[in-house]
């Protein structure tokens, strides 16, 4: 490797794991923002977006300026093709929690119930929001370490996240059907449930180009181990 590509690729790598970082962290106040029915909390994951979408934007310029100047072959252009696929997840993960966020602001501002108080979440949105936080860093740490055990670990989760929506679901339109006056926050909680398993498919998607990454194989449509 030249010391040029050298210093292009330690950037990249810099860049990408920074972004990491603030979609991870965006993906944690989004959560806490709908369990604890802060939206100004809320409001404050909206807000920093966009500079998701620019850090985005520099890794791949990053990405695309070393492929054109230096023609990196092998493990180099496995890394590059790889960062450009997370840099992608990692811009939709985000994109996915400013819905949830938005959710948030939305279930907050739902009346609470006739006898006072707020009526409980119904199901276990808590232990979806945790598995799914757990995917995602597990798929930063797999990527950080080139850990492939761990990655392949964060795709046979996928099923149990997708198993626990479809539980939600279920649950949520049983209680409409009973408790009509409830299907607003239910509709919002159940919008907030989709955006979280979208977010454990993207952390999977990251697994699979960790895995890729270090074994040098592509394993999507491919039966988990």
């Amino acid at each position: 490797m030249s010391v040029h590509l050298q210093r292009e690729i330690e950037k990249i790598k810099k860049s990408t794991l920074s972004l990491c970082a603030l979609v991870e962290e965006q993906v944690q106040l989004a959560v806490r923002a709908l369990l604890d029915r802060d939206a100004e909390l809320a409001r404050r994951v909206e807000a920093r977006d966009v500079e998701i979408d620019h850090r985005e934007v520099e890794v791949e310029e990053e990405c695309l300026k070393a492929l054109a100047l230096h023609q990196p072959v092998a493990s180099d252009l496995r890394l590059i093709v790889a960062v450009l696929k997370i840099d992608n997840d990692l811009e939709r993960i985000g994109d996915l929690a400013v819905n949830i966020a938005r959710k948030a602001v939305a279930f907050s501002a739902q009346p609470p119930r006739p006898s006072g108080g707020w009526y409980p979440i119904p199901f276990d949105l808590a232990g979806m929001c945790q598995k799914t936080q757990s995917m995602l860093r597990d798929s930063i740490d797999a990527l950080v370490n080139l850990d492939a055990p761990l990655a392949h670990s964060v795709c046979g989760r996928d099923n149990e996240v997708d198993q626990m929506k479809r539980e939600n679901r279920k649950k949520a339109e049983e209680l409409m059907r009973s408790e009509p006056e409830r299907s607003a926050a239910l509709l919002n909680l159940l919008a907030a449930s989709r955006n979280l398993e979208r977010i454990a498919d993207h952390a999977t998607n990251i697994a699979e180009d960790v895995i890729y990454l270090v074994e040098g194989r592509i394993i999507r449509h491919t039966p988990v181990e």
